[in-house]
């Protein structure tokens, strides 16, 4: 009998993307998913440990102020399961150190990188690195974006993948190395996932509205050294069949979408190495 994957869709303070991304999963073939308001885990009700495949979704969390997803990270980080006493970001450590995987997409990136759990080098999963900023442009944006897929990156949701075509729906998606160091070793470690490119996937392009925040180096998402937490700023589960595509009724296209690709790899990867 195949190993089952067990996902867990966390959602509550203005996510809302959460619907569409459990539909994701389960297309992927999750034989669990369950969606997940974050104050059961704080209440106890629910534990990361009964799950493989954590999704932190888009939206608004925290309603995009003080910073995107600022708030959200100090909420893991610093509250306690009501019935056992320990921190969440306790049973998120214990998550991660088993060898399971989280993908963030939008804010839950934001989450990932003002936690410290992207790049997370050094197991420091607390320690924050990188930031992301208001778009170059002072707007929110609404466009789909090319992304040229990094070969040298360790991601386990982007292998075998080129490039993929995903929409972006942000006002906070710049993404800012800490220094300079921080931006060489994200290269030299392979961490940056996937790159804002052109049609053709040649590589980064840094032109507005290809890359459509401004973000450093064309930087679109990254992932941990493990390759299993990975988040990026597009958004995978927004296109999952053909009909999600802008030009669906003037184009021939396959009829799955290019972002489920990265959640079929997720579920894949569980499957291999047993949940």
């Amino acid at each position: 009998m195949a190993n089952r994957v067990r996902t867990i869709v966390i959602t509550g303070y203005g996510t809302n993307c959460e619907v569409e991304t459990a539909h994701a999963c389960r297309l992927a073939g999750s034989d669990t998913v369950d969606i997940c308001h974050i104050s059961e885990l704080l209440w106890g009700e629910k534990r990361l440990d009964d799950y493989d495949f954590l999704n932190l979704p888009g939206g608004f969390l925290d309603g995009d102020d003080l910073g995107a997803a600022k708030a959200g990270a100090h909420r893991i980080l610093h509250a306690r399961v009501r019935r056992t006493g320990e921190r969440l970001f306790d049973q998120l450590r214990r998550f991660i150190e088993a060898g399971k995987l989280i993908l963030g997409v939008c804010n839950g990136f934001q989450l990932m990188v003002k936690l410290g759990l992207l790049p997370g080098w050094d197991g420091a999963y607390d320690r924050q690195r990188c930031t992301l900023i208001h778009n170059d442009s002072g707007r929110f944006e609404d466009r789909w974006v090319y992304l040229k897929v990094n070969p040298a990156s360790p991601c386990v949701f982007t292998r075998g993948l080129t490039g993929l075509y995903l929409p972006v729906r942000h006002g906070e998606g710049k993404f800012i190395p800490a220094d300079e160091g921080t931006r060489e070793r994200l290269h030299k470690d392979g961490n940056i996932a996937v790159f804002y490119s052109d049609p053709l996937y040649r590589g980064a392009v840094m032109d507005y509205p290809a890359n459509p925040n401004g973000s450093v180096d064309a930087v679109a998402g990254i992932c941990d050294p493990s390759g299993r937490l990975f988040g990026l700023m597009p958004h995978p589960e927004a296109y999952l069949h053909r009909t999600n595509h802008p030009r669906w009724t003037r184009e021939e296209l396959p009829e799955e979408g290019m972002g489920l690709a990265i959640f079929k790899n997720a579920v894949a990867y569980l499957r291999e190495r047993g949940t």
